[in-house]
């Protein structure tokens, strides 16, 4: 019997959408490091997160912000840019939780349709999560320099924890890159070969 010719779909993962994953994985981590942190903010026995202060015990008065308190820690004081960075900070761990899911099932399907829709959501909703992260990276330190005159520290300085966040962004905006320019027509390829099918009845 003659020959019959088949097409075959192969879908080739790039490393690029693979990198694209790491990098979503790397802000997740970051992210809770700097969420879970007091070091966002840091003078002379002073030191500030987005959901506690801390007073250290060798303080010297007055307190920073007109505050009488103890050596100790307490929730972040009643200021709305603390609260706004830190809403800001957990809609982008959570926005990039979605989006690096979302790409690791991309990177699984072998439906290249399910394929470029996962990519695509991922890709805006990783874009989401960087302009959450940077709103709040700039927020912070503008509206902190407009209540300076009451911080009573003649040096302030931003922690690791500020720091952590800025690292998180470049991953962020390392991953949308990566989306992007990683293009999906690229990954499906068709290729063909031919077949013999044996049909001959013995007897």
């Amino acid at each position: 019997m003659a020959p019959t010719t088949t097409i075959e779909t192969i879908t080739i993962t790039r490393p690029l959408k693979v990198i694209a994953f790491i990098c979503g994985f790397i802000v997740i981590i970051l992210m809770i490091m700097a969420l879970a942190s007091n070091d966002w903010l840091m003078a002379e026995g002073w030191r500030q997160g987005l959901f506690l202060h801390c007073i250290e015990e060798d303080v010297i008065p007055p307190l920073p912000f007109n505050l009488h308190d103890p050596p100790g820690c307490y929730y972040s004081r009643d200021v709305t840019y603390i609260k706004a960075t830190a809403v800001l900070c957990i809609i982008t761990l959570i926005t990039d939780v979605i989006s690096t899911i979302v790409t690791g099932i991309g990177l699984k399907t072998q439906n290249h349709n399910n394929k470029y829709k996962c990519y695509r959501i991922a890709v805006l909703v990783m874009l989401m999560s960087l302009i959450s992260l940077l709103t709040a990276l700039i927020l912070y330190p503008v509206c902190f320099a407009a209540e300076l005159n009451l911080g009573n520290r003649p040096v302030w300085q931003f922690g690791w924890a500020y720091g952590v966040g800025w690292g998180a962004a470049i991953f962020l905006f390392g991953g949308v890159v990566l989306l992007l320019c990683d293009k999906e027509s690229e990954e499906i390829y068709y290729k063909e070969r031919k077949i013999v099918h044996d049909n001959q009845l013995r007897a």
